[in-house]
């Protein structure tokens, strides 16, 4: 089992998570976070740490898309493992339906 940032971290991107992750497993794009999923350990310690309850283990139905993004993407987004504060529209953009759409390739800054 590895966890899996999903659709709602769009936009939002709060960064409580990398916080509290003991391997350093987030890495940043333009507009989310993703998790590697090799380099996750299982512990849950971010799940309960996103405001947006956008991470999920990877046994809930559904996630193969967004389990596939997070591995694509931690393979060449930067490593992230600092908090940073998150976009000033983020609480508007939480629990917005259809943001996969928006989803960005582009890689954040990282640490």
């Amino acid at each position: 089992m590895t966890y899996v940032v999903t659709e709602n971290c769009i936009k939002c991107k709060y960064m409580d998570c990398v916080e509290v992750c003991p391997v350093d497993c987030f890495y940043e794009g333009e507009n989310m976070l993703v998790i590697h999923p090799d380099e996750c350990i299982d512990c849950g310690v971010c799940e309960p740490e996103c405001p947006a309850e956008a991470i999920k283990p990877d046994t809930e139905p559904a996630l193969d898309s967004w389990l596939k993004i997070n591995a694509d993407y931690a393979r060449s987004w930067p490593n992230i493992t600092r908090k940073r504060d998150a976009p000033s529209d983020a609480k508007e953009w939480d629990g917005k339906p259809g943001k996969a759409e928006l989803f960005s390739a582009s890689p954040g800054s990282g640490d």
